[in-house]
């Protein structure tokens, strides 16, 4: 059998860049199933909900946002502690960027496993990294929602943020694609910016993911009752009846998948077999969509683990990356 082609080394094709307004002050930034990013832009300032994977890469976001407005950037959000959402936070600084919003969560994940993944990340997705040479190291969040202390930029529950004639609300809804996802909700406009907690039409990585828990941070979300949705990746979804379709996708995948899991546990496979009952489930669904065959392995790997007890994710090495692949693939 020949061995597939690791992750995503041999996707070198860019995808079409869409810059599209959803309501007033709302706009989504989407790639063809990369990693989206969203924008709200007030009468003072402006707010990025996630910095894409590399400078050259957020100064292109940069440059759509200049077309429609020249306010400050002061706000970043970092919806999760993913290397390809966090690492072109540097490239808004001159955007009179002021703050980096993360949850408690994602800034413990990036102090646990941030350079790791970092690492593995890289070589995941070598398209994504071109530049990867002007990346500063890590990206830290300045401000820091749940954390206990104020007086260290440290804020509780939720924050609310008045950009000039919108407000944006940032919350941690529940563990799902991490333990520290968070959200931008501008409610009187009813559009959410979801990070990787909803993705439509791509594949949903759940490598760090709390499976069990996800579909109630989905219930969650599903309440808030959007009319439009900036999922971490797939196109933007207009109208109520696209935002349901999304969030549907979203729950079918974990929930397929962590059944599988389940059922391989309890057969006693080891893990090369739940990979194979796994596509017997996964593959005729979701077989199709971007990203899929680099997501599925290591979807399964964390699925497998959850379903034997291992309730906090371990750490994805560059090496560890290469041994599931090997295993998995060849």
């Amino acid at each position: 059998m020949t061995t597939k082609a690791f992750a995503s080394q041999g996707d070198l094709q860019d995808k079409k860049i869409t810059f599209e307004r959803l309501s007033e002050h709302c706009w989504a930034y989407t790639a063809e199933g990369d990693p989206n990013s969203g924008v709200i832009i007030g009468e003072r300032a402006i707010l990025v909900s996630d910095a894409t994977a590399t400078p050259a890469m957020a100064r292109d976001l940069i440059r759509q946002i200049r077309t429609v407005s020249d306010k400050p950037i002061q706000y970043l959000l970092l919806t999760h502690y993913h290397a390809v959402r966090v690492l072109g936070a540097s490239a808004f600084a001159a955007e009179g960027c002021r703050d980096i919003i993360a949850s408690q969560g994602t800034y413990e994940l990036i102090v646990e496993r941030g350079a790791q993944d970092m690492k593995s990340e890289m070589e995941r997705f070598p398209r994504l990294f071109r530049g990867a040479e002007e990346i500063p190291g890590l990206t830290w969040p300045t401000l820091v929602i749940g954390g206990g202390n104020p007086m260290r930029g440290e804020v509780p529950g939720r924050l609310s943020i008045d950009l000039g004639g919108v407000k944006v609300q940032i919350w941690n809804p529940g563990p799902g694609h991490t333990r520290g996802d968070t959200i931008a909700w501008v409610e009187e406009e009813k559009v959410l910016f979801s990070g990787d907690l909803v993705e439509y039409e791509a594949g949903v990585y759940t490598g760090d993911a709390q499976l069990e828990e996800w579909p109630a941070t989905l219930d969650a979300l599903r309440a808030l009752g959007a009319e439009a949705l900036v999922p971490g990746r797939g196109e933007a979804m207009k109208g109520r009846a696209n935002v349901e379709k999304a969030l549907d996708y979203t729950r079918r995948w974990v929930t397929t998948l962590y059944q599988a899991g389940k059922e391989a546990v309890a057969a006693g496979m080891d893990l090369k077999a739940a990979m194979a009952h796994a596509r017997k489930k996964m593959d005729p669904v979701f077989g199709h969509v971007f990203i899929y065959e680099h997501c599925l392995p290591f979807d399964v790997s964390r699925a497998y683990d959850e379903a034997s007890g291992i309730k906090n994710p371990r750490i994805w090495t560059a090496e560890r990356d290469k041994e599931m692949w090997q295993a998995l693939q060849g």
